[in-house]
């Protein structure tokens, strides 16, 4: 069944499951991720979580258990219940093949990478997006 929001969607999401960490400011939190895209990641959100919505945060996802593998700058665009939701604003390099290569065996389709990457470099709705 498709709804609306998944309709929009312009990325896959991948059921991921895999410790992280999540640093903003001086503090950081212990989370699992529940799942990730190319442009955005959602997690269980930890106790005493004290971040509120548009702040920046930084993400390490763990991959083989304790090996630091994704590493990304995100802003928290939404909280709902006991999940976080975040939007990737910056990746580097090597955490962006390690991300690319997860999206790509989960999703099996070569051609559907090929568009989410490409969706990558369209602004939303080509519009221009806006300045800070």
């Amino acid at each position: 069944m498709t709804t609306p929001a998944t309709e929009q969607r312009r990325f896959h999401r991948i059921e991921f499951d895999a410790a992280c960490e999540v640093q903003w400011h001086e503090q950081i939190w212990q989370a699992q991720v529940l799942d990730i895209s190319l442009k955005g990641v959602l997690l269980q959100r930890p106790p005493q979580w004290v971040v509120a919505v548009d702040e920046p945060c930084e993400i390490t996802v763990f991959l083989n258990g304790t090996e630091a593998g994704i590493v990304m700058a995100v802003v928290l665009r939404h909280v709902e219940d006991q999940h976080l939701g975040f939007q990737v604003q910056y990746i580097d390099m090597d955490s962006a093949t390690h991300l690319r290569r997860l999206v790509e065996l989960n999703l099996g389709d070569p051609a559907l990478l090929e568009r989410e990457l490409g969706n990558l470099l369209t602004p939303m709705g080509g519009q221009t997006p806006k300045a800070d």
